[in-house]
């Protein structure tokens, strides 16, 4: 007899053929979605119907199998592959691709999402967004452009928007110093007129004379003399402009005759000597014994006969170009406009070279920096030694000398040693103060030798800090890390793309558009860095392709499409049966 038993059960495989079907489907449709991943259903069967249970062997039977008939199938259930699609080549910088086990973490609205597709895009607030809108997570940096781990973020690229300087910290420099050069000896010497407490003109001055309460006079060279100037009224300010060391310009400078700071000038004093001493520090005078050789013998001094005596500095580049109108005086009362008579009496001597360079504030601010050598000694058993002295017109403290130092050279020209290979530059405009610069003479292939030469040669071949510059472009590396470049040549990290890992990735729940949350079998998330924990690694500017295989899909389909039909065979089969039987009641 006809049982309707086989109605349900032919009905069982049509609907689990069906919902195969639909599985296949929406494979099939997805074959081009960015890191989309197939899914597979898996078929059961149902329940039994017992007839028996069967028997155990005796010594008579070998025992009785059960007697069971099946009541169709049914879904147990799908699975997810999460093997790696195919990587394509994209040459967007904000696409990237995993190739590993990890999922990207997302967020929207303030909820966590993961997913594969990596095609993402910079908002208008420079945020790295997928395309629905969903924000980036990662690890930020901090104000030196440190990875701050731990701690996840929404990821900003502010493209155009954020700038950076950076201070110098290191100059490296090479060159050659002529080791047949002749030793400095001397520097240039401009000596004034005599100075006078007296109309007369028989008592000198010295260096201890009060200009803010002593006229001054000086012989005019034709027998008489004249009121220099008097501070006892107002204080006189002497402004030196035009003097050149070495053929550059020392810019111009302001002496008060006060016992107070005066506005608008770079010094003040109540002396001569007073006077004296800041000359040799805007004119970068220096008589500081160095290490065990050197010793630039420049000073400014009023000497027994009350004349201004300034000696520069030893080496032909040190050479002081003083003329009497680079000195003028200014205040009310009667005097000489240019009171210092100036004449040169001595010129420098000695085997140097200077050069110039450039170094930045923590600010950006561009400072230029003279580095000159100035051969010293040279020693019976071999070898040269040479002072360096660091000056700049743009230090903000009234010395121009930042550095003083002696290096040394053994018999075949190679570096040795320097007492001192730093220098220091103050700042006021707000920059870290102050400025401390390495110099290295001795890098590798670039290093400072002393050979037999026709001349010295010195340049800076490196150094690090910048001006201020913008950030223009990224990449995202291999390890996640999102590097900027910047306008001024500085490349920065300014974030990391952090990954997800689970243990069993097939128990996360589909929640649509490509993204997934955390399931009951899945686990909980480990979130690390790329390459780390089996993550794997990111490739920039490309994107993982969809991982469905079309010729298994269309096997998968056929063989379906061949259970449906099979099954509904089934149904038609027991149809005939039942109508056969109902025939013979007829």
């Amino acid at each position: 007899m006809a049982s309707t038993t086989a109605f349900f059960t032919g009905l069982s495989g049509l609907t689990a053929n069906a919902r195969r079907l639909d599985v296949i489907g929406n494979n099939i449709a997805n074959v081009n979605t960015t890191a989309y991943k197939s899914n597979r259903m898996s078929f059961a069967p149902n329940f039994s119907r017992n007839f028996s249970l069967g028997t155990a062997p005796s010594e008579n039977s070998g025992g009785v199998n059960p007697g069971q008939i099946g009541l169709g199938v049914g879904v147990s259930g799908t699975q997810r592959s999460f093997v790696n699609g195919a990587i394509g080549a994209t040459g967007v910088s904000t696409d990237v691709a995993i190739e590993g086990d990890g999922f990207f973490i997302v967020d929207i609205n303030s909820s966590r999402y993961y997913t594969r597709d990596g095609e993402f895009l910079r908002s208008p607030t420079n945020d790295l967004v997928t395309k629905t809108g969903a924000k980036v997570m990662g690890y930020g940096v901090d104000e030196t452009f440190n990875i701050v781990d731990g701690t996840l973020v929404e990821l900003n690229i502010p493209i155009g928007t954020l700038t950076l300087a950076e201070a110098t910290r290191n100059v490296v420099f090479n060159g050659n110093l002529n080791a047949a050069g002749s030793v400095g000896t001397t520097g240039s010497v401009s000596t004034s007129r005599a100075m006078y407490t007296d109309a007369g003109l028989t008592t000198p001055i010295t260096g201890a004379v009060d200009l803010t309460t002593t006229d001054i006079y000086v012989s005019d060279g034709a027998g008489g003399s004249v009121l220099a100037f008097d501070g006892s009224t107002n204080p006189k300010i002497i402004t030196m402009a035009g003097v050149e060391k070495g053929g550059k310009d020392l810019g111009t400078k302001s002496f008060a005759f006060s016992a107070t700071p005066v506005a608008g000038t770079d010094g003040n004093g109540t002396t001569m000597a007073d006077y004296t001493a800041w000359l040799e520090d805007v004119l970068g005078l220096d008589t500081t014994s160095v290490g065990t050789s050197s010793d630039l013998g420049g000073s400014a001094t009023i000497n027994a006969n009350g004349e201004l005596v300034i000696t520069g500095n030893e080496g032909t580049v040190q050479g002081l170009d003083i003329e009497t109108a680079d000195f003028t005086v200014a205040g009310p009362g009667a005097g000489m406009g240019s009171p210092l008579v100036m004449s040169s009496t001595a010129d420098p001597d000695g085997e140097s070279v200077r050069t110039s360079f450039v170094v930045y504030d923590s600010l950006g601010t561009p400072l230029t920096i003279d580095l000159t050598f100035v051969l010293q000694a040279t020693s019976a058993s071999g070898g040269t030694t040479w002072e360096f002295v660091a000056e700049s017109n743009d230090n903000d403290a009234t010395s121009r000398i930042l550095g003083l130092g002696e290096v040394t050279f053994d018999a075949s020209g190679r570096f040795v040693d320097a007492t001192n290979s730093t220098f220091s530059i103050s700042r006021a405009n707000g920059a870290v103060d102050p400025l401390i610069v390495e110099m290295d003479f001795d890098s590798g292939t670039n290093a400072v030798s002393s050979l037999t030469d026709v001349n010295s040669n010195l340049a800076a071949v490196y150094q690090d800090g910048s001006a201020i510059g913008t950030l223009a472009n990224f990449s995202i590396g291999t390890d996640g890390i999102i590097s900027g470049s910047f306008t001024n040549g500085l490349t920065r990290t300014i974030g990391q793309i952090a990954l997800a890992k689970f243990t069993n990735p097939a128990g996360l729940v589909d929640a649509g558009n490509n993204f997934f949350q955390v399931g009951p079998n899945s686990g909980t998330a480990l979130v690390t860095a790329p390459l780390g924990f089996g993550t794997g690694r990111l490739v920039g500017g490309a994107l993982e392709l969809s991982n469905v295989d079309l010729s298994q899909e269309f096997i998968n389909m056929i063989l379906a499409s061949t259970g449906y039909s099979a099954a509904s065979r089934v149904i038609t089969t027991t149809d005939e049966l039942i109508n056969q039987l109902l025939l013979i009641g007829r």
